[in-house]
């Protein structure tokens, strides 16, 4: 009965983060590239109730007599299948069709990579930069800021579908800056750490960034201009995962109340 007691309270502490889990999809329902998450689980160890052999022979048993101990979160995973495009008349809305990711430049000097493509082009002691809604720099194929040449407005630049940066002139006339916006990808994407503000730091796990300029071997992403990527999370699927949890949860607690109730009768026993 102790172990009951212990294994549905494991129960009920991996359930919670499970509901946390999804509460966390549900909430970023309508963030930008946002990706859905879901809890996996793992057995914990078993215990033998009788040895491997009931005869002097030393004959096995065809199957063992073990009961498990519980439950507990093996890990969060992350599905990063294709958002929806959702159109936009902000030139600087990007979408990312495809496996790669932008990267920008943080508060602390280092890379992350995300794929909420809301940028906006930010005024700053070095001209325009394009940044994203946090001010943090957009960066190209080669790790550079992409910055507004002298003389030029914003209105005037051109991104094409490769990333390729350009303006154009009064008279009409298309310039190339010879400036890609960088796209980056992982062997495993999977492994990357999650950080505010749509934000994703490169881990052992993860692996190196692959850059889509120049590693081989790759298939190139597709930048669409005026468009941004939704999050992936079907709603209706998270409110079945929600539900299906409760109920284990509920399940759970009762499995600690029948157990809390045998212990009461064995006690009782003596009276």
């Amino acid at each position: 009965m102790m172990r009951a007691l212990w294994s549905a309270a494991s129960g009920m502490i991996a359930q919670q983060t499970n509901v946390d889990t999804i509460s966390n999809n549900i909430a970023n329902v309508n963030t930008t590239g946002y990706k859905s998450q879901r809890a996996e689980f793992k057995s914990l160890l078993y215990q033998n109730l009788q040895t491997r052999t009931t005869t002097a022979n030393g004959e096995n048993k065809p199957v063992p007599a073990q009961v498990g101990l519980g439950t507990r979160v093996a890990a969060t995973n992350t599905f990063y299948t294709q958002g929806a495009m959702q159109a936009s008349e902000n030139d600087t809305d990007f979408a990312i069709e495809g496996d790669g990711f932008f990267a920008v430049r943080g508060e602390d000097r280092n890379v992350y990579y995300t794929r909420n493509g809301s940028f906006n082009w930010s005024v700053g002691n070095n001209g325009m930069t394009l940044c994203t809604s946090e001010g943090y720099p957009v960066l190209d194929s080669n790790g550079n800021e992409i910055r507004i040449p002298n003389g030029v407005t914003s209105g005037s630049m051109v991104i094409s579908t490769d990333g390729a940066v350009g303006y154009r002139t009064t008279a009409g006339t298309y310039v190339a800056m010879n400036q890609t916006i960088g796209l980056y990808q992982f062997n495993n994407p999977a492994g990357l750490e999650k950080m505010s503000r749509s934000l994703l730091a490169q881990t052992a796990a993860s692996g190196a960034a692959l850059n889509e300029a120049t590693a081989n071997g790759l298939t190139k992403s597709v930048i669409h201009q005026n468009y941004l990527e939704g999050s992936n999370v079907q709603i209706a699927d998270e409110m079945v995962n929600l539900i299906v949890a409760q109920r284990a949860y509920e399940l759970n607690s009762k499995a600690i109340q029948a157990s809390d109730e045998m212990l009461q009768q064995a006690n009782s026993l003596r009276r």
